[in-house]
């Protein structure tokens, strides 16, 4: 509860360090290693977050399909095979879910390309919510990106999932140029929670690479 106060008033380190006493005084508690590890990772310490996702799943194996925070820690973690066991595992407990099914398509891209990983999407059910049903079909191959801006209209929550999955989509696509400016629009939104922190991570990552690869 400490933790949690503190994460909500923006003090993550102290947040973090509350989890981990929680964790230390009782060892066997999943929840505080599943609650500091999303601190961490939306604080871009992925290695360590990914850790604590892990350490979720030998407390608590009944807890492993619900963790698609891990599967996409596992993504920045390029740990590609086991991101797509993880998410075809959550689709057991979470059929409707778009956002599960691209996260396996972004996932199985990285080890077989955009061709394999389409023709083998996980299949999704009525995922209401806008504009999930267009992003779907943009990652099937039968819509465009400008499909997708426009099937988001003009919510703010809509237009923030629009940009986030256009720009991963752009990016497993080879287009990386026009990706970041769909990403950065998706990091920068008032919205979006933990997803909106995704999107943050993952520019982070790519800048990272990028001056590692300058070196």
């Amino acid at each position: 509860l400490a933790g949690r106060k503190l994460e909500a008033e923006g003090d993550w380190q102290g947040a973090s360090r509350e989890y981990e006493a929680a964790m230390k005084r009782d060892p066997k508690d999943w929840r505080a290693p599943m609650l500091r590890g999303q601190v961490l990772f939306r604080h871009a310490d992925n290695a360590r977050a990914l850790e604590d996702f892990d350490r979720v799943v030998r407390l608590a194996p009944a807890q492993e399909p619900y963790l698609w925070q891990r599967g996409i820690a596992q993504y920045y973690a390029k740990q590609f095979e086991a991101c797509v066991a993880q998410f075809e595992l959550h689709r057991t407990v979470n059929p409707d879910d778009v956002e599960n099914a691209v996260w396996h398509f972004l996932c199985l891209a990285k080890l077989s390309g955009v061709e394999k990983a389409r023709e083998t999407m996980l299949p999704v059910g009525p995922d209401a919510r806008a504009p999930m049903p267009a992003i779907y079909r943009l990652y099937e191959g039968e819509l465009e990106v400008d499909d997708v801006l426009r099937a988001a209209g003009s919510s703010a929550s809509a237009r923030f999932y629009a940009e986030l999955y256009v720009g991963l989509y752009l990016e497993a696509s080879g287009n990386a140029l026009a990706a970041a400016e769909h990403l950065e629009r998706a990091a920068e939104a008032a919205v979006g929670g933990y997803m909106r922190d995704v999107a943050r991570v993952h520019l982070r990552i790519q800048n990272e690479n990028r001056r590692e690869g300058g070196r």
